[in-house]
């Protein structure tokens, strides 16, 4: 009940007309720059961080928190209509999102990715309100074993469903993790793969990575098939959902925030672990229209989007209550708490009361506002399929230069985008997945360290990366997945044989 009363005065923080004013400002702004392929939330969130430094602290995390939101909805505007996601969190909806575009049901994936956005960060706040103590405290005792445990995870089940050959997947994921690998070694201070030189002693940002592997690939892709094969005008539906629409897609956005909200309150990967979670889930879930994912099932949309929103409320839970940040958009806002003079952390509820609950009320008003403007302007977004395609492409490899050079102003940058672009194309030639590739580079680095970690608490016995029951309950999923194909084949063969007895029988 004090939570509650807390979360009224909040309410009464966050709907003043100015930071109301503020919380939609974020959401188009956020939408608009996530639309863009290359600037993500988290790049506009730390562009804005100088423009906010005379604002009201309240005001300024408000517009953060609608940015925030506002650009996971943009990242997933251009998976589904170009293919090209916004940031990383996104990339899932490309999935079965662009499949849909192209069969002129663009609308439809925008209206159950804005809708599930909205159940998402709805349900998400909610246990961001009531469980915050809760999470932060199972937060603390995950260890190392555990983290590693999960990114396998998510190794495994990416490359598993993604693709018509696993051999491809891991040749993908191989790609990624190699350049994930790209720089010093954390634990000893050595140079790894740098060639000697200076500016990749840091790594290979993940936005240039992505946004080579995505959206220059695509580009280069496109360009390549342009004279071989003429560009068709892609019909677009209408923005709102069937019955049918409306009857496959409400459990997907159920059942996300269950995946979404835990994951991003533990530093395991932010959002991109529990999306493609998510997508497996609605895949081995789904029953009628399993032959449709990775062609255009609604599911594998709705499901991974309601993900993320939840995902993205789940951030705030480790951010605020601990002063840890799970994502890049976590890490800018700390930043931001710095920027005031304010450090986020178990105090923070105590010392900063109206900010913390005017924040929380915030992302309520953020929800509503993010369906209330991007549902009816899904048509809007979806006329970006109308433009003619060269001109299309050569916006987004100038937006991608742009977001690539903002990163670290270096011409280097932008080198390293165009050759990380041919790999994307390369891999679209000879049929690798991508989304494997963007996996091991996010989640490379941070599994070696905690492998490391877990080794050095055991001596280097292997029997101390299963020495939790959390690991143990992972990796019993992940034998379970590999082993799975195997076990069809063998349980597989009986069953087409009854419909046969049955018609002999008649």
């Amino acid at each position: 009940m004090d939570s509650f009363s807390l979360l009224m005065d909040g309410f009464s923080t966050a709907l003043t007309p100015s930071n109301l004013l503020f919380a939609a400002v974020g959401v188009i702004l956020g939408t608009a720059i996530g639309v863009l392929p290359g600037i993500g939330p988290a790049m506009a969130v730390a562009l804005l961080l100088p423009v906010t430094y005379g604002l009201d602290p309240t005001s300024a995390f408000i517009m953060f928190a609608g940015i925030y939101y506002g650009g996971m909805f943009g990242g997933s505007t251009t998976s589904i209509l170009l293919n090209t996601p916004g940031e990383s969190a996104a990339v899932v909806a490309a999935i079965d999102g662009n499949p849909m575009a192209r069969k002129g049901r663009g609308s439809q994936a925008l209206a159950a990715a804005a809708i599930g956005h909205f159940v998402g960060g709805l349900i998400g706040t909610i246990a961001l309100v009531l469980l915050a103590p809760t999470v932060a405290s199972l937060a603390v005792d995950i260890g190392a074993p555990d983290y590693f445990a999960i990114m396998v995870l998510a190794f495994i089940a990416v490359t598993s469903v993604l693709g018509s050959s696993r051999i491809r997947g891991f040749a993908s994921l191989l790609i990624g993790l190699t350049i994930g690998l790209i720089g010093l070694d954390e634990m000893t201070g050595q140079s790894r793969l740098t060639f000697g030189s200076l500016h990749l002693s840091d790594g290979v940002d993940v936005v240039i990575v992505a946004v080579g592997l995505f959206a220059v690939g695509e580009s280069l892709w496109v360009a390549a098939h342009l004279r071989q094969k003429q560009a068709k005008a892609i019909p677009v539906g209408r923005a709102w959902l069937s019955k049918d629409d409306l009857k496959r897609t409400w459990k997907p956005w159920l059942r996300g925030p269950l995946i979404g909200f835990p994951f991003g309150a533990i530093p395991a990967g932010g959002a991109e672990i529990p999306t493609f979670l998510s997508y497996v889930t609605e895949k081995r879930l789904s029953k009628k229209h399993k032959d449709e994912f990775g062609k255009g099932a609604i599911e594998g949309v709705a499901g991974p989007e309601s993900t993320a929103s939840a995902s993205a409320a789940g951030t705030l839970v480790s951010m605020l209550t601990l002063g840890l940040p799970t994502t890049a958009v976590a890490a800018v806002m700390l930043a931001a708490f710095q920027q005031y003079g304010i450090q986020p952390g178990p105090l923070l509820f105590e010392r900063e009361s109206e900010l913390v609950w005017g924040l929380i009320a915030s992302l309520f008003v953020g929800t509503v506002l993010l369906l209330v403007i991007n549902l009816p302007m899904a048509p809007v977004w979806s006329k970006l399929l109308q433009i003619p395609r060269p001109y299309l492409y050569a916006g987004i490899l100038f937006f991608a230069s742009v977001g690539a050079y903002a990163v670290g102003g270096e011409v280097l940058d932008l080198l390293l985008l165009f050759v990380i672009g041919l790999i994307g194309f390369a891999m679209r030639r000879y049929g690798l997945p991508v989304l494997p590739a963007i996996i091991g580079v996010i989640l490379g680095p941070a599994a070696e360290q905690q492998m490391r970690r877990a080794l050095q608490l055991s001596d280097g016995d292997l029997s101390g990366l299963v020495n939790s029951p959390m690991a143990i309950v992972v990796y019993v999923i992940i034998a379970i997945l590999l082993a799975w194909p195997l076990l069809r084949k063998v349980i597989g063969p009986r069953k087409p044989a009854s419909p046969e007895h049955e018609r002999i029988d008649a």
